[in-house]
């Protein structure tokens, strides 16, 4: 499918609070316990970056998440492991791009669509699961304490108020 509005339409999906689209597929019945409470032990989602919305906002989970890349791309990945630290990932189907990108809980990330690419169709995969609890956008202040050499590159990233 070549048409970010068709894959809207025929998956379901919303807006999302970080960008783009979302809708939650999956969902395990069996609980895991956390140091925040019990999780499903995975959760699943579809995630959609548009031209209209190509940017989802630097944030961290908790959990561990999978990210498989469906239709569409190259999609970049930004990651902050820790303080003074990016890494970027593409996820496409060219040479120097990958299918997968698995993030450890606990790094921030954000991601764009790369080359004027119309979409790209991220299936997600969270282990344990999601809760809103466990989700953080990242602060400006945090940005330009722990990052501040990539911070004026990095704003295009942040959560507008």
């Amino acid at each position: 499918m070549s048409d970010a509005s068709e894959w809207i339409k025929r998956l379901k999906l919303a807006p999302h609070p970080e960008g783009g689209y979302f809708r939650r597929i999956y969902t395990d019945e069996r609980a895991f316990p956390t140091l925040s409470g019990n999780r499903p032990l995975a959760t699943s989602i579809h995630y959609l970056l548009t031209q209209d919305s190509p940017i989802g906002r630097m944030h961290r989970n908790r959990s561990m998440i999978l990210h498989y890349l469906q239709d569409g791309g190259p999609i970049e990945y930004v990651l902050l492991p820790e303080p003074g630290v990016c890494r970027r990932v593409v996820l496409g189907t060219g040479a120097d791009e990958q299918l997968f990108l698995s993030v450890p809980g606990g790094w921030w990330k954000a991601c764009r669509l790369l080359g004027g690419s119309g979409h790209a169709l991220i299936s997600e995969v969270v282990v344990p699961g999601f809760d809103g609890a466990d989700h953080q956008f990242m602060p400006l202040a945090t940005l330009k304490r722990d990052f501040p050499a990539m911070a004026a590159e990095l704003l295009a990233f942040m959560r507008q108020p």
